[in-house]
């Protein structure tokens, strides 16, 4: 049985984490984790391969064929299982934390692999020029949990710009190795998430809006 000041010990926590929680809410901030997990809980994230239209067009045109993943030299590329919806299932998505696209890096041939393949547009080509890469592959963005992130909890890592195909661009690092992602610039090929140390990892690439191509 608790002694009264245990209990009044545990009373007192749980009217401070009440009073933070809702200060939290009313002012407005809330940590990375937090905004990570309602925008997942929102809207599902699938990233898809480079060249990928908007996802409206992408399931309409998207023939189920997976040439994409035969052709893929980095096996990073799945079918949707049914848990993603009957309207999504096979089609092809890439889970980052397994494999990441390595956007072909020293691969032969003019363009991206997937995007060489697909027979029906929902992937559009896209030639392995780091420039054309960076204005038209757009296949999600990457978040960083700072709660995780080993970098803004006392120690120096910097294992995600190491492996980020723009560095300085998309990532960038600041004091102690604390990496920043601008959006702008991040393509979401997921190496970053691939290349994290951290488990559970401390950056994921979620699905952004990509720019529709005809």
């Amino acid at each position: 049985m608790a002694t009264p000041r245990r209990q009044n010990d545990r009373r007192g926590f749980l009217k401070n984490a009440a009073a933070v929680g809702a200060a939290a809410v009313a002012g407005g901030w809330l940590t990375t984790t937090q905004r990570n997990d309602a925008q997942a809980q929102a809207k599902p994230s699938v990233v898809r391969p480079p060249g990928a239209v908007d996802e409206d067009a992408f399931l309409s045109r998207c023939i189920r064929c997976l040439r994409c993943g035969d052709a893929c030299p980095n096996n990073a590329i799945l079918p949707a299982d049914a848990s993603y919806g009957r309207g999504a299932q096979s089609t092809p998505f890439i889970q980052p934390r397994r494999q990441a696209c390595m956007l072909c890096d020293s691969e032969p041939g003019e363009f991206l692999k997937c995007t060489e393949v697909c027979p029906s547009g929902a992937l559009q080509p896209i030639r392995k020029n780091k420039e054309e890469i960076r204005q038209k592959v757009s296949m999600g963005t990457a978040w960083i949990d700072l709660a995780l992130c080993y970098s803004y909890n006392d120690w120096s890592c910097g294992a995600c710009y190491r492996a980020c195909p723009f560095p300085g661009q998309a990532m960038t690092l600041g004091l102690w190795e604390r990496p920043e992602i601008n959006a702008d610039a991040c393509i979401g090929c997921g190496l970053c998430e691939r290349a994290c140390i951290r488990y559970p990892q401390a950056v994921r690439v979620h699905a952004g809006d990509r720019e529709g191509q005809s």
